[in-house]
């Protein structure tokens, strides 16, 4: 019987961390080495196996030391943005009753209940990802040890080992995507994961360079960083041989540009969420057939359709990877599952071979007159068009129909902005309910720190305008 489980461990020899921008490489003997530091550094504070830990270390690397030194001594690592403020810092700090803080901001808060250290059991909370927790009140999604080694072998089977060999990390590492997507799956797979998060726009006009230079055979990131990565950097000796876009809507067009940059089609658009830590399904641009939001099969477990006499309707899901609950929040959990399934908030539909595709949020719905228009939707017919760049629609408030669609867009290099041009192109694709009755162009569309379009910003953004 398994009853305390090491991570550091568990690392094959090959498993490598490298600091792309300090230059620094950690083995596997290296990592263990950092993380037996740290843990006794945590050892002499005195905390119980199952308190928390906040981890904000700057460095990715750091951070990580940090998470996998939490779990060594039996402490449950609360993942947070570097970057928060004090008072945010507080937040988090009062919502999780941490009672040290891992990095710069702050030092240890309270007086730790004595234990003695252990490493965390199977299934311990493990980790606390914040996804909205910063301001007001904070929404912590806990995670076991079972539920993140599950998604690291199933993500692991999915891909392969060999194609993980050599992963490049350009998100952050403290939310899902990055920490268990592109870190923990391929360093237990025994790879080499290079850690370049959030790289500035001057950073990326290097990435065909280093994809090339050190054959990068794998890596995953958002639709907004290939955006803006596709503008300014040339494209790499073709060395990927996967992709996965993922977070947020990937439309067709997006897809196809992506796959003729990176040189091949195993360009895969990524359904999964904080609460199934990271992803669940997968699809590639050649199972994808031109259509938008296809997300394929489930990668382990089950999926369903709250289906209405369309066939579509809020995509349900079971997951051996699936959290533990939100913390402390028996209401959000109540809400979220209905007879032992999950309830993702997505709409979607399943084809005749069970594939899935995605259609939109059930949160950013418009309802125009009863009829229900996805945003996402108009998001991705938008972005077809040769001017746009990017567009996120959303509603607006109508005398008559109740709701209206608007959309918000980012107009392509030397493009000019002819709104009524632009409803005439979408009437030619779409319902009328559908076209958009304002369009409003910007410069940028905000985003938050896991790289997701907060629609509601996006809204008022334009108000003010």
């Amino acid at each position: 019987m398994i009853r305390n489980l090491s991570f550091t461990a568990m690392l094959p020899a090959a498993a490598t961390l490298v600091d792309v921008r300090g230059g620094a490489a950690l083995s596997a003997e290296g990592i263990r080495r950092r993380v037996g530091d740290k843990a006794a550094e945590l050892t002499r504070h005195g905390m119980r196996p199952g308190a928390r830990a906040v981890v904000a270390e700057p460095n990715p690397v750091d951070y990580l030391v940090a998470i996998f030194a939490c779990w060594e001594v039996g402490l449950v690592a609360v993942a947070v943005n570097p970057g928060l403020r004090p008072e945010e810092c507080e937040n988090v700090l009062q919502a999780t009753g941490a009672s040290i803080w891992l990095g710069p901001q702050r030092s240890a808060s309270g007086a730790p209940e004595q234990g003695e250290p252990r490493p965390l059991r199977l299934d311990d909370p493990a980790l606390i990802l914040m996804t909205s927790g910063t301001t007001g009140r904070p929404k912590g999604i806990v995670h076991s040890v079972r539920s993140l080694l599950a998604r690291a072998a199933l993500n692991s089977a999915e891909i392969g080992p060999h194609t993980l060999r050599e992963s490049l990390c350009v998100l952050p590492v403290f939310f899902g995507h990055g920490l268990i997507g592109n870190v923990l799956t391929p360093l237990l797979a025994g790879g080499r994961v290079h850690l370049w998060p959030s790289p500035a726009l001057g950073e990326l006009a290097g990435l065909a360079g280093y994809l090339t230079a050190n054959r990068i055979s794998f890596m995953s990131s958002v639709p907004s960083f290939w955006k803006l990565a596709l503008r300014v950097s040339a494209r790499p000796v073709p060395v990927l041989e996967r992709v996965h876009v993922g977070s947020a809507p990937l439309s067709i067009e997006h897809w196809r540009a992506i796959a003729e940059w990176c040189g091949t089609r195993q360009v895969f658009n990524m359904f999964g969420m904080t609460e199934t830590a990271n992803w669940i399904a997968g699809g590639s641009l050649d199972e994808a057939e031109a259509r938008d939001g296809y997300v394929g099969r489930l990668w382990g477990g089950n999926v369903a359709i709250a289906a209405d006499a369309a066939g579509r309707g809020e995509v349900l899901v079971q997951s051996p990877s699936m959290m533990l609950g939100y913390w402390q929040r028996p209401d959000l959990d109540e809400a979220a599952f209905v007879d032992g399934w999950f309830r993702t908030g997505d709409i979607g539909e399943l084809d005749q071979a069970g594939n899935l595709i995605l259609v939109g949020r059930s949160k950013s719905e418009i309802n125009r007159g009863g009829i229900k228009i996805q945003a996402e939707e108009i998001d991705m017919l938008l972005e077809r068009h040769e001017a746009i760049a990017e567009a996120c629609a959303f509603g607006i408030p109508d005398a008559i129909a109740g709701e209206a669609v608007a959309a918000a867009i980012v107009l392509a290099d030397g493009a000019s902005f002819d709104p009524e041009a632009l409803k005439a192109w979408c009437r030619a694709r779409v319902r009328d309910e559908a076209v958009p009755s304002r369009l409003f162009a910007v410069a940028a569309i905000p985003r938050n720190d896991r790289g997701k379009i907060v629609r509601a910003d996006v809204r008022a953004m334009v108000e003010r305008q």
